[in-house]
């Protein structure tokens, strides 16, 4: 009888612990996944285009919904999406540089994020920001969703 109740006990442990599990993998997926668009595009960051180094731009026709490059140092740059990833359906879930110039904020759910590296940083998101790759040659820039 005492055996029956501790196999009893354990099953319903692990029957807790599932639906803990399940219930956290339905909130992940809450988050919405960007769609795929097609990125390819070059830029003179020392000519036409400048972007100082630790300075963002923007470029809204690029992308999603538009593209960030921050300019890291001398020669390395991040380009994030400016889509949301918290509720990409929503049009107006763009991100934008702060005041502070580090963090990126979606105004519709206060979603933070790192310009150094897209990571959440406060709010409700936690996904990062999709990233595109760079490759600068001294000279162009590319940016690029497909290597």
């Amino acid at each position: 009888m005492y055996f029956n109740k501790t196999i009893q006990n354990i099953l319903i442990v692990f029957s807790l612990l599932f639906l803990v599990i399940a219930c956290k993998d339905d909130e992940d997926t809450q988050e919405g996944i960007i769609p795929n668009v097609y990125v390819n595009f070059f830029l003179q960051p020392d000519g036409i285009d400048f972007i100082p180094v630790g300075n963002w731009k923007y470029y809204d026709y690029e992308g999603y919904r538009g593209v960030l490059i921050y300019r890291i140092d001398q020669f390395n740059f991040n380009a994030f999406e400016r889509t949301c990833p918290y509720d990409p359906e929503e049009e107006d879930a763009i991100v934008e540089v702060d005041l502070s110039g580090i963090l990126l904020i979606d105004s519709c759910c206060m979603s933070q994020y790192s310009i150094l590296d897209g990571m959440p940083a406060g709010g409700p998101s936690n996904l990062p920001l999709k990233q595109y790759f760079t490759d600068y040659d001294g000279t162009t820039l590319q940016v690029y969703n497909s290597p």
